[in-house]
């Protein structure tokens, strides 16, 4: 199950599951752009459901579940991807744009983590997995939304992870924070800086995040940093925050 699966690492995780043999499902508002990937699984063999679904609508993701449930079999495996951003001053967000923000790129993780849980924890098996990023760790300059709704993640998993290990619970959640990656983010999100963003280098393709993200998959650690800027990004923040205020580098 991916989540934001129409597009960049979405799409990409997507296509490298059904490319090992899992039956994938699909959750993203893009109708047309699922239906796509639906249609190009499928030439190649594999089986997909897609399901035209806002994350941030919590009754919408369990019915997505329960559907996926119903029609591909159990879920083992649940990628919450879906986000959003804004790229502006944090003067000149509204909070309507805060909101949307944190409803996708946070409560949308939330939802979805909540969805699988209802039908991981009787069968007590699954794994969780949330695509984080460096910026969980390390704000950056006029990404204050996303920053914000990234460290939110963090915190929710890792206290999901201790009640899961008090249950003394076999389902895993993991956590991969990835670097600067090209995707449509910079094209589609809303921007009050009068230039067009893009990502600061270095820049990982979506495929290369995708083999990364099925790997942690496989074996679900507590968390992976993906690419030098990560390491570089939360290791720094950990030893010389002022000077990163000063001379940040930006990531995904």
């Amino acid at each position: 199950m991916v989540t934001g699966a129409s597009a960049g690492v979405g799409r990409a995780v997507a296509l490298r599951l059904a490319r090992e043999g899992a039956k994938v499902a699909l959750i993203a508002r893009d109708k047309p752009a699922l239906s796509q990937l639906k249609a190009e699984i499928e030439g190649k063999g594999g089986e997909a459901l897609a399901i035209a679904a806002d994350v941030s609508d919590a009754a919408k993701v369990v019915a997505a579940a329960d559907e996926i449930e119903l029609t591909l079999g159990p879920i083992e495996l649940w990628i919450n991807n879906a986000m959003a951003t804004v790229f502006s001053p944090v003067e000149e967000i509204s909070p309507k744009e805060f909101r949307r923000v944190t409803e996708v790129t946070y409560l949308g993780s939330v939802h979805g983590t909540m969805a699988a849980l209802r039908h991981m924890k009787p069968r007590n098996r699954g794994t969780i997995l949330q695509i984080g990023s460096a910026l969980a760790y390390r704000g950056i300059p006029l990404q204050a939304a996303y920053c914000g709704a990234k460290h939110a993640l963090r915190g929710f998993s890792e206290s999901l992870r201790t009640e899961l290990i008090h249950d003394h619970s076999d389902i895993r959640v993991t956590i991969v924070e990835l670097p600067a990656v090209d995707t449509p983010q910079f094209d589609w999100a809303r921007t009050h800086t009068g230039r067009e963003p893009r990502p600061m280098a270095p820049v990982f393709q979506p495929e290369i995040v995708a083999e990364n993200v099925i790997r942690a998959a496989r074996d679900p650690a507590r968390e992976y940093w993906l690419g030098f800027s990560t390491l570089f990004s939360i290791i720094g923040n950990m030893f010389a925050p002022g000077l990163l205020d000063r001379g940040i580098i930006c990531t995904r």
